[in-house]
């Protein structure tokens, strides 16, 4: 009878922890991000309040776009929040994501030394300035990571008609936040968000050296992990996340986002 009892009390033991463990989670909201985004400093201030209204955890997991994308692609994570159009266009096409929502943007901007050894000052387009880094074979500091960031450079390369290559052009593989400080120490140019460059200011002696090129514009999207295709997805938090950010309150929180008084990112959802 003692063993029955005790073979009883594991068994309601073990369901209880079951229980506790999908409750557990059912409440936990697994998204894929680009380090710029996380750079920023932007989610620090978002997200806690999206957690508290929810009562979920939020898991962010910040890589280039290129990983993010394919996070999402496998069913690895619930909601990925982006910049780079046409890859996450892809994968909205080929059924991964649904809901795609515009929730902010802010451009790129060059940053380089204060020397500006290529003059980029002089610069008219962003096609030219990188004309100039070429010409001058001044050191550029690429991410190769294929984030969006990247993404971006690599098609600023090809319509200035340039092939990127040789000892002044160095590719390291790494987010935003680690490119800032190589290029800082190496006192080179690279290609960064506004947002993260603004973010970053007060800890490097980079300066703003091309700007204001309407190609450099760089929007960011949200979207679902689609529950029809990637059964594990936890679509109903997803899409109350993408609920928030494109909520007057959310759209608020990012336009009050500011460093050292300046805004980081503007709003496009509302």
């Amino acid at each position: 009878m003692r063993k029955l009892t005790n073979k009883v009390v594991l068994v309601l033991i073990s369901g209880l922890l079951l229980m506790a463990s999908n409750s557990w989670a059912a409440n936990v909201l697994r998204m894929s991000t680009t380090t710029s985004t996380e750079n920023s400093g932007l989610l620090s201030v978002l997200n806690p309040v999206f957690e508290a209204r929810h009562g979920v955890k939020l898991e962010v997991i910040a890589v280039g776009t290129g990983k993010a994308l394919k996070m999402g692609g496998q069913g690895d994570v619930d909601v990925v929040f982006v910049h780079a159009p046409e890859a996450e266009l892809m994968y909205v096409e080929s059924g991964d994501f649904i809901d795609r929502t515009a929730v902010m943007h802010n451009d790129f901007v060059i940053v380089g030394p204060a020397t500006d050894p290529a003059r980029l000052t002089t610069a008219k387009t962003v096609a030219e300035a990188l004309q100039k880094i070429a010409a001058s074979a001044s050191m550029f500091i690429s991410r190769g990571d294929d984030s969006g960031t990247h993404k971006k450079e690599r098609s600023l390369w090809l319509a200035a008609n340039i092939k990127p290559v040789g000892d002044w052009y160095v590719d390291v593989g790494q987010g935003m936040g680690a490119v800032l400080n190589i290029a800082n120490e190496r006192q080179a140019y690279t290609l960064t968000d506004r947002g993260t460059q603004i973010a970053f200011a007060d800890k490097f002696d980079l300066v703003l050296a091309f700007e204001g090129d309407e190609v450099l514009f760089n929007p960011y999207h949200v979207m679902a992990v689609n529950p029809e295709k990637h059964k594990s997805a936890q679509y109903s938090l997803a899409k109350k996340y993408i609920d928030f950010v494109s909520s007057a309150e959310g759209q608020a929180i990012i336009t009050r986002f500011r460093k050292a008084g300046q805004q980081l990112f503007y709003p496009d959802a509302q």
